[in-house]
């Protein structure tokens, strides 16, 4: 994770001065421990920006070559823009503060507490608020308050991240990716195969491969989940049948997820992390990295260190998942 840090004057000749070289390593390899340990990057595209806000959008598919016969003329194709959806970039602040009397006392374990619990802070915000979009969008919402403020939970299309109904830009039936059905082995391999059949904005089949499984952290669920794909043979049946869906998945098991979701209930997802990168379904930009500000109160001599950054994310293209375990959603087809 970059952070961006910056002193206010005097600080290098000041008591404050040696501790500001400690606090800061330990902000970044804090930063850095809790990056790599974050789901986020598996569930977003993760991507910065420069501008005040985004438009993400689409473009159709062509309708494809015609036979037209000897000495035919060419027909004219052509592709058009998609849904859209603007993102616009959000501003996160906190600060903490170190008491003169702390350094001159030389509290080194209050010293690391203070910047530890900072950094713990900002990158559980960013994975709380990632969980929070997930969460209230396996709930079929359109939007969530999370801090006060509220969030869209809609894609490109105009209708919520899960529903029974995608419209087509241009042509084609209305699609659903929002099903009821528990998990188990054989719901599985029913929404694999509708992922597979998932249609563009023309009508057109996609790439739609569905690779992960994202769960959250419910015992039961667990248990099913890697029941289902965790032997290569089918341990239920009498014959010992090969169990096709062995090796093939990525398990996310999000424990952020359960203040998100319906308590009593077991919502899974699968998602084509491929098409997630390639399409963005779930995007996130990062429009300023964490810049981590040191200066001295003149009112109370303590050493104030303040973050700021700016960052958003948004649901674009809703074929990258399907979510099940939903009681509004639709019985899955066999």
């Amino acid at each position: 994770m970059k952070i961006t840090f910056s002193e206010g004057s005097g600080l290098n000749d000041s008591v404050y001065g040696k501790c500001q070289a400690p606090i800061r390593m330990f902000l970044e390899q804090r930063g850095e421990q809790f990056e790599q340990q974050s789901v986020l990057k598996n569930l977003f595209l993760m991507g910065t920006s420069e501008n005040y806000g985004d438009l993400l959008t689409t473009m159709t598919a062509m309708s494809g070559f015609e036979p037209v016969g000897e000495n035919g003329a060419y027909p004219a194709d052509g592709m058009q823009e998609g849904y859209s959806k603007l993102i616009v970039y959000d501003t996160w602040k906190d600060s903490f503060a170190i008491s003169a009397e702390m350094i001159e006392d030389a509290k080194l374990m209050d010293l690391r507490k203070q910047p530890a619990a900072f950094m713990t802070s900002y990158n559980r915000t960013r994975e709380m608020f990632g969980a929070a979009l997930f969460g209230n969008a396996m709930k079929a919402q359109t939007s969530m308050q999370y801090k006060g403020k509220q969030f869209d939970l809609t894609t490109a299309d105009g209708v919520a991240l899960f529903h029974t109904a995608h419209p087509p830009k241009v042509s084609g039936e209305d699609q659903c990716n929002l099903f009821k059905d528990a998990f188990s082995v054989d719901a599985l391999g029913q929404m694999e195969t509708a992922m597979h059949l998932f249609r563009g904005d023309n009508d057109e089949i996609l790439d739609v491969a569905p690779d992960t499984i994202l769960i959250p952290e419910v015992a039961s669920l667990k248990k099913a989940v890697f029941a289902a794909i965790g032997a290569d043979k089918e341990p239920t049946t009498a014959n010992n049948a090969f169990n096709y869906q062995y090796g093939r998945w990525t398990v996310i098991v999000w424990s952020y997820l359960n203040q998100f979701i319906t308590a009593g209930t077991m919502p899974w997802v699968l998602l084509d992390s491929k098409y997630n990168q390639t399409y963005g379904g779930a995007v996130w930009n990062d429009r300023i990295q964490l810049a981590v500000r040191s200066t001295i109160d003149e009112n109370t001599d303590a050493n104030v260190w303040r973050g700021r950054s700016r960052f958003n994310a948004a649901f674009n293209d809703w074929r990258f998942a399907a979510v099940g375990g939903v009681s509004t959603g639709e019985d899955l087809p066999d």
